[in-house]
């Protein structure tokens, strides 16, 4: 048996071992806390829109919500020369109302403009 002061250096690091392997991270969830300050109901307004000739990019989008009554429309060039327009509005629980239109006429391409089309070069900034 061992004895003397190795013994008991080693003893007394065993023990920290065992004590340091028995301390576990502890977490506790709780419910967000409420702010201090109050908040209003909604309200916002934005418009924003995309126009770039060179690459034909045209679409937009604009809405408005006061409370729970939201108002809006969005606009896209689709690939076939239409524009596409959807008007929506929501009003308390009413759900998604969408109403969607479209202006121009599709236009496909031949096949043989299909095969010599060329997408323009899109830059990053």
């Amino acid at each position: 048996m061992i004895q003397g002061p190795c013994f008991q250096i080693l003893l007394l690091l065993g023990v920290v071992a065992v004590a340091a392997a028995d301390r576990r991270p502890s977490f506790s969830y709780s419910a967000p806390r409420a702010s201090s300050e109050e908040s209003g109901p909604a309200q916002y307004n934005f418009n924003w829109a995309v126009n770039d000739d060179s690459s034909e990019n045209d679409f937009g989008h604009q809405e408005t919500r006061d409370n729970d009554n939201t108002k809006g429309s969005y606009s896209v060039q689709l690939p076939d020369g239409r524009l596409q327009t959807v008007t929506y509005y929501v009003d308390g629980d009413s759900g998604y109302i969408a109403d969607v239109k479209y202006v121009g006429e599709a236009r496909y391409p031949d096949s043989d403009e299909v095969r010599s089309y060329t997408p323009p070069r899109r830059q990053y900034n």
